[in-house]
């Protein structure tokens, strides 16, 4: 998907919610439990209920991969559905690929290639040549790890240099000789408040993709008030807080409750720029 088109979607619903498919089979409402493909149907409720009041998808390949070959399998049908019944909204994987660059050539053919999604998150910690082969494929994004939501995040990422320049703003600052605006954003979580300045300080025109609104307590109007520009440049994501609302046979419909409140706060906020 080109920049412009998610631009587009953007404004025309009045939203800029991602929906994060993170399925726990643990905590799949009971009657979805005994489906023959719980994982899936479970994500095709929810994407049905949400899908009026959201942009993109996100799913989670930690929770997929961990259940194997039918995880896998389970992944690729949401994909697959997301692209057959919702042809315009944007699917991230969010698997944190990246390594030396024969293998994230591998990564990259798998996410881009075989399963055909959007828009993958990237480790950037190797360098350029682990990166540069997620940015060969055209109208395929890389959202890369700048100032995660984390307690942890606070290990690495605020640490400065001899000159005073952070680890993620130097992170921000060099891989923009990689990509540009209309292949690459990176991810910055909700709870960093008003460090957005500082990100946009960097990466003034460059989309983010904020985890953290909801369930891990970011705030959606302080991510807004810092980070959104004349474009929007952002997609928020929320995952718990929508598709684990409820977990009676409501489920489906109450996430889309969930999702239509947060829309409808964004409806608000886009109407400020």
């Amino acid at each position: 998907m080109k920049k412009q088109e998610l631009i587009q979607q953007i404004f025309t619903k009045k939203s800029f919610l991602c929906v994060g498919l993170d399925t726990d089979p643990r905590k799949i409402p009971t009657c979805v439990i005994d489906r023959y493909d719980p994982v899936f149907e479970f994500n095709k409720e929810i994407i049905d209920a949400t899908a009026a009041y959201c942009v993109a998808y996100k799913p989670n390949l930690a929770f997929y991969e961990s259940m194997g070959i039918k995880g896998l399998e389970a992944f690729k049908k949401t994909v697959e559905y997301i692209r057959e019944r919702h042809p315009h909204h944007f699917i991230i994987a969010d698997a944190k690929r990246g390594d030396i660059g024969n293998t994230s050539s591998m990564y990259a053919r798998t996410f881009f290639g075989e399963y055909d999604i959007d828009a993958l998150t990237v480790a950037p910690y190797m360098g350029e040549d682990s990166v540069t082969p997620f940015l060969e494929y055209e109208g395929k994004w890389v959202i890369l790890l700048a100032l995660t939501s984390n307690k942890g995040s606070h290990d690495f990422q605020l640490m400065e240099d001899a000159n005073g320049e952070r680890l993620f703003e130097k992170v921000l600052r060099k891989s923009q000789e990689w990509g540009s605006t209309e292949n690459m954003m990176y991810v910055v979580g909700a709870t960093q408040g008003k460090m957005f300045e500082d990100i946009r300080r960097v990466a003034p025109n460059h989309f983010l993709l904020v985890p953290g609104v909801g369930a891990q307590g970011g705030s959606l109007q302080e991510v807004c008030k810092y980070g959104m520009t004349k474009d929007c440049g952002l997609l928020v994501n929320s995952s718990r807080g929508i598709i684990y609302a409820d977990d009676t046979e409501l489920f489906a419909e109450v996430a889309g409750n969930k999702a239509r409140e947060l829309q409808q706060e964004m409806a608000l906020l886009l109407g400020e720029i």
